[in-house]
């Protein structure tokens, strides 16, 4: 017999009339997260069958454009951590954080 654990993490999405996301809400409980609300949920997954990865991207209509930049260049930053960590591909993270930091600069948002 196993002794597999698991673990489960929720998302929920309230949608208004035309099915656009109003609030977001998730729970982790192993982390301590219980129906904590966010604004935004980028989420991607590999199909290895078909070898392509499957998104699901929401944010509400209370996302700003400033916290929305903010959200995808620490996304970003954090994909080339990620990525790092799973290939020990260095020279090409630092590639990728070099890009992080043009696309802070082009959008301000380094201070």
């Amino acid at each position: 017999m196993s002794n597999s654990i698991t673990s489960e993490i929720k998302f929920l999405v309230e949608l208004d009339e035309n099915r656009v996301p109003e609030k977001l809400t998730w729970t982790a409980q192993d982390g301590g997260v219980q129906l904590e609300e966010t604004k935004a949920i980028l989420l991607s997954v590999w199909d290895s069958k078909t070898q392509e990865t499957l998104r699901i991207d929401l944010w509400t209509k209370e996302m700003p454009i400033d916290e929305m930049k903010l959200f995808f260049h620490q996304t970003l930053v954090a994909m080339a951590d990620t990525f790092q960590r799973a290939t020990q591909d260095e020279k090409m993270a630092e590639t990728m954080r070099d890009f992080c930091d043009y696309f802070a600069e082009k959008l301000e948002l380094k201070r």
